[in-house]
């Protein structure tokens, strides 16, 4: 996946035609960014399934753009490995958590992530990518009990359902009340802070865990979260918003990195990718 950052548009002269959700994130009060981890001018997402692919792709790749681009910075991230778990289960990430229920599936919603022909020739088809880099404290986590931690989440451990409902995928009830008259969801869950009546507040969310003993202590681990949607402004910045302003997760989340990218549209036969932006 090939993505421009704001600056792409102002070295080759086409101010004008970067989208206006093209720019850095709103500052959030939870954030503590780092330059090393945020921004970016041209970004390059390369996935496999097996680590030698993605290595030996993205030293071929690198190499052959270090005329024109320096480099600011590198994210390595994983997923479950092909065959540990059974297609379409959703992932977990370092804390154990299930990350990505409800993803909305592009084919029967394309409206929330893909560009149609009312957008620039050059982003139809095309989309918006975000990248936050979140740091997450395990130790601290680990001293939370399972109920805290369910808790905090609004979901089980076991199976990743809402603490109102039986499976993964049942619509958490925010009105269901325990014994005592108190939210069975609290009131800060993040399930609870994430979730909107509005639907066009949702967008594609794709998580990847990291592990980087080399970083800052309280950086080693985290989830690079990276999302795609067809307006980062009117999908994505309302949510963050809410969990900026309460969110139980933020005790043991930081983000230290964030970046938005446009993601042109593919090519068309006999085209280069990004000519009907940058021929």
């Amino acid at each position: 996946t090939v993505g421009y950052g704001p600056g792409l548009f102002t070295a080759a002269g086409l101010q004008d035609a970067r989208p206006a959700w093209l720019a850095p994130l709103p500052a959030f009060s939870i954030d503590r960014l780092e330059p090393g981890w945020s921004g970016g001018d041209l970004v390059l997402q390369i996935c496999a399934d097996d680590a030698l692919a993605v290595a030996h792709a993205s030293r071929l790749l690198s190499k052959e753009a270090t005329s024109f681009v320096t480099h600011r910075w590198t994210q390595q991230g994983f997923r479950p490995s092909p065959g540990t778990v059974a297609p379409g289960t959703t992932m977990r990430n370092l804390m154990g958590q299930v990350d990505g229920s409800r993803n909305p599936d592009p084919a029967t919603e394309p409206e929330l992530v893909w560009h149609d022909a009312t957008a620039p020739d050059w982003l139809v088809g095309g989309t918006s990518m975000v990248i936050r880099r979140i740091a997450m404290d395990l130790d601290g986590w680990d001293l939370v009990d399972r109920t805290g931690r369910e808790f905090a989440v609004g979901r089980r451990l076991s199976d990743g359902a809402p603490l109102t409902g039986n499976h993964e995928h049942d619509e958490p009830d925010l009105d269901a009340r325990d014994g005592l008259g108190l939210p069975v969801i609290d009131m800060a869950a993040h399930v609870r802070r994430a979730r909107t009546t509005d639907p066009t507040q949702r967008f594609l969310r794709r998580g990847y865990n990291f592990l980087d003993p080399t970083a800052s202590a309280g950086r080693e681990s985290g989830l690079v979260f990276v999302t795609f949607q067809r307006d980062v402004l009117t999908q994505y910045v309302p949510v963050q918003r809410r969990l900026d302003e309460i969110d139980l997760l933020n005790r043991w989340t930081t983000p230290v990195g964030s970046a938005v990218f446009a993601v042109p549209g593919g090519p068309r036969e006999g085209e280069f990718l990004g000519q009907r932006l940058l021929g």
